[in-house]
């Protein structure tokens, strides 16, 4: 987004707090978006990122969250000595460190078992399964053998007789974000193939129809504000606002993020959750994250509803927030300037050796701009869920469709030759 674009964003201004928040992980994004603000706050970084933030003048904390031991609760002290009441999770290996502080900021021990459910998969969709919300079928697993039978079990449930193609199914990790560890078993043939360290995991079934995203920013438990993202595909391509048989579901998807809310006890901060829409127009269930979204979603917010949505997320996370401060910040749903969209490219080969973006792609009215930069290395990595996609290209338009188009017309493109 270039100086013109960005100098008319909604921007929040906050009046005084008895306290500083805590921004766990390092997110330039969100300690630029609370100075903005004026919202006063503590950075709670992994060690090597504090020496800079320090030089700037931030109050800084160091932490290592993939530890746990006796000296744990050193975090919450020091934090409580700085006045901080409430904490933001940016990551998703936050989020249990969010949970446990803000139980102890509210004198609350369940508001650590919530957050427990944002990261165990499993615990996740039982939870929403208790509270009536459509879900597929779903087990823990911790083997080869418990794999093929899940996998066994499901197809024999879908009628499926010898000839037939199998119906897949999806193993994901417990507590892993996004796509990250995730497998499809398309026949019995690929369970041999599962390495040990799969296990303990989710199996579960496949859902059928549209997936799609949603980013609620929540404020003493009402959802402030809504984005539907449209994924025309799970981590390569989305559309901000959706096309049109998308976002007359609105009115449906906003009950069903109703529900969830309820179920899952949030009474503040941004969540991400994932649905199928199926061919007879049911909203069925995938997984909620409790964090900033992957896939550069801010970003498309941003472009296409013209608010920073780092603001968004800390005004809602924060429960000293004013129904001013909200009403005054977030624009009407319906009042997209465009539709924004992006596509993440990755190689299509092992080796590369030089980047061709076709002229035509960069003349065309709809795109914006794209961060693809030559090669050095020429050995492409492993695919990683979709952390290390080689960069994307933004789109902007009045016409979803076209901008459909388009990114189903660039993902076969072979940018990386």
């Amino acid at each position: 987004m270039n100086e013109k674009e960005s100098g008319n964003l909604r921007h929040a201004k906050v009046g005084p707090r008895t306290g500083p928040v805590a921004l766990l992980g390092y997110a330039v994004r969100a300690f630029e978006a609370a100075e903005a603000m004026g919202l006063p706050y503590v950075a709670v970084v992994p060690p090597g990122f504090e020496t800079q933030l320090r030089a700037d003048g931030v109050a800084v904390e160091t932490w290592e969250f993939d530890k746990r031991n006796e000296s744990s609760t050193r975090l919450y002290e020091s934090l409580q000595r700085q006045g901080a009441r409430v904490a933001i999770p940016l990551y998703e290996e936050c989020v249990e460190w969010a949970g446990a502080l803000n139980s102890r900021f509210s004198s609350d021990p369940r508001v650590f078992n919530r957050s427990l459910l944002f990261r165990d998969k499993a615990m996740m969709k039982r939870k929403a399964q208790l509270s009536g919300i459509r879900v597929g079928v779903f087990e823990e697993v911790d083997s080869r053998e418990a794999v093929q039978r899940f996998f066994e079990r499901v197809n024999a449930a879908e009628l499926k007789i010898e000839g037939d193609d199998p119906v897949p199914v999806h193993m994901k990790p417990i507590s892993a974000a996004g796509s990250v560890g995730h497998r499809i078993i398309r026949n019995v043939s690929d369970v041999v193939t599962l390495p040990d360290t799969a296990f303990p995991c989710l199996a579960e079934s496949h859902l059928q129809g549209q997936e799609f995203s949603c980013e609620a920013f929540i404020h003493d438990g009402k959802v402030r504000f809504l984005n539907v993202t449209e994924y025309v595909r799970l981590g390569v391509s989305q559309i901000i606002p959706p096309r049109e048989g998308l976002e007359q579901m609105r009115p449906r998807i906003h009950q069903a993020i109703d529900k969830l809310a309820g179920a899952f006890g949030i009474e503040h901060g941004l969540i991400h959750p994932e649905y199928f829409l199926d061919p007879e127009g049911e909203l069925n269930f995938g997984e909620v994250a409790n964090r900033v979204p992957g896939g550069h979603i801010f970003e498309l917010i941003e472009r296409a509803y013209r608010f920073d949505p780092y603001q968004g997320l800390l005004l809602c996370s924060d429960p000293e927030s004013t129904e001013d401060e909200l009403t005054a910040f977030f624009p009407g749903e319906g009042d997209a300037t465009g539709h924004a969209a992006n596509l993440m490219v990755y190689p299509k080969r092992r080796m590369v050796s030089r980047l061709e973006i076709p002229p035509e792609l960069t003349d065309h009215p709809y795109f914006e701009r794209h961060d693809l930069v030559e090669p050095i290395i020429p050995k492409v990595a492993p695919r990683e869920g979709f952390g290390n996609h080689y960069g994307r290209i933004d789109f902007f338009g009045s016409d979803a469709n076209e901008i459909y188009n388009l990114l189903n017309q660039y993902e076969e493109h072979d940018f990386y030759v």
